[in-house]
């Protein structure tokens, strides 16, 4: 039932820099827990840390490597905002929700920190996000977003077009910016949180392929193809993009994103980009991070490209592209060169949120982790706690928002 799909081409910078951190045996046994989780990337971990300081007896699938997955392509711009602009999302879900959804991010930051500092050395540091206006006309939607957040209860400032020069040296009509994001090493923070994982009795295996699952009333059971079976009071199907083969209407929409890394670049060189996200409101959007080794991280030049073959075959000329564009924003740091140039897989859903939850089709004793959009490693940073509500029996204020109700009100 589940099949491999190619989630990323070319040279993702973090596999590269680590290699193999973590290997765990396949699963050649039969296995009784109270939560088994499919799916051994980022999501996958922090969702197994949840259950497992909670009590609950869980165990880790992962058909490939761990975190070798659209972990390893991340970006890992862990933001508070959404894909969607708050006052887009307002007029979507309600103004409610829509604050009820960016305030949860601007907190799954902050717990993200916390989570960094107990595993250490992942590459965490908190940044500013400046988020530009790429058109002129874009300013008054900007001034009306920077209304809306300071409306419920976000620290952000305006930021005008001197000051933008002055401080980063970027040519734009205004910008909005904000304390709360953070930049992490995506494939070392999910690796070594499941090693210390695997080290506190949860079962981790990779290579290990699920072919079948059967849910009733009373428990779940999944069959690999390595002829185990594991047999689970509930199951999470947190395998990223490839976990809407699943259920039978299509949730999201698969699309491409492209990035490269340079070298690293002389001291001083990065400028206010050394702890500032930089993007913009175009869509698809242009962004740059720095990263802990000095190097500059710029991605974007997104498209409707779902098949690998022809997704392998743009990574140079998008990589091209991504440069001239990255050094026209800010030509103090031309010439770039792409050390490492890579494409992933992304999901994107028609509000920016993600789906966590059982869906109809399969009962409820099957959960789904679908942390699609932009914000994926900070939507599963919340949702580790709301699908233990669920498993409890107990309300959660994002229960209805970020579930799949929310297809068929």
């Amino acid at each position: 039932m589940e099949s491999r799909v190619d989630l990323k081409s070319g040279y993702p910078y973090w596999a590269i820099k680590n290699g193999l951190m973590a290997n765990f045996p396949a699963l050649r046994r039969d296995l009784r827990c109270d939560v088994a989780i499919i799916g051994g990337g980022i999501s996958g971990a922090l969702i197994a840390r949840v259950f497992a300081a909670n009590g609950y007896d869980t165990c880790v699938v992962e058909q490939r490597d761990v975190a070798w997955g659209s972990t390893a392509a991340s970006t890992a711009l862990l933001q508070y905002e959404i894909d969607t602009h708050l006052t887009e999302l307002a007029k979507q879900v309600g103004d409610d929700d829509a604050a009820l959804a960016y305030r949860a991010c601007a907190e799954a930051v902050d717990e993200l920190a916390t989570i960094a500092r107990e595993i250490r050395d992942v590459g965490f540091a908190r940044t500013r996000s400046l988020y530009y206006a790429s058109r002129p006309w874009h300013v008054r939607r900007l001034r009306e977003e920077l209304v809306a957040r300071r409306g419920i209860g976000i620290d952000v400032r305006w930021v005008d077009p001197q000051r933008l020069r002055d401080d980063y040296g970027i040519d734009a009509p205004g910008a909005l910016l904000s304390r709360k994001s953070a930049r992490v090493d995506p494939y070392r923070m999910a690796s070594r949180l499941l090693q210390r994982l695997s080290r506190d009795g949860v079962a981790v295996h990779d290579r290990t392929t699920v072919v079948d699952l059967q849910a009733t009333s009373r428990r779940v059971v999944i069959e690999t193809g390595q002829g185990a079976r594991i047999i689970a009071d509930h199951a999470i199907v947190a395998a990223g993009y490839a976990a809407q083969q699943w259920i039978p209407e299509r949730v999201a929409t698969n699309h491409s994103s492209y990035a490269f890394i340079s070298d690293p670049l002389a001291d001083g060189a990065l400028g206010r980009l050394e702890d500032t996200i930089v993007w913009e409101t175009a869509r698809p959007y242009l962004y740059l991070r720095s990263t802990e080794d000095g190097r500059v991280l710029v991605g974007g030049a997104d498209d409707r490209v779902d098949i690998p073959s022809r997704r392998d075959r743009r990574v140079e000329s998008k990589a091209r592209k991504l440069v001239k564009r990255a050094e026209g924003l800010l030509p103090h740091l031309a010439p770039l060169t792409p050390a490492f140039a890579w494409a992933g897989t992304f999901a994107e859903t028609r509000d920016g949120l993600p789906f966590f939850g059982p869906h109809p089709s399969l009962g409820n004793r099957v959960l789904f982790a679908m942390a699609y959009g932009g914000n994926g490693i900070t939507y599963s940073a919340l949702g580790g706690a709301l699908l233990r509500a669920h498993v409890e029996r107990r309300a959660h204020p994002l229960k209805r928002l970020f579930g799949f109700e929310r297809l068929h009100p």
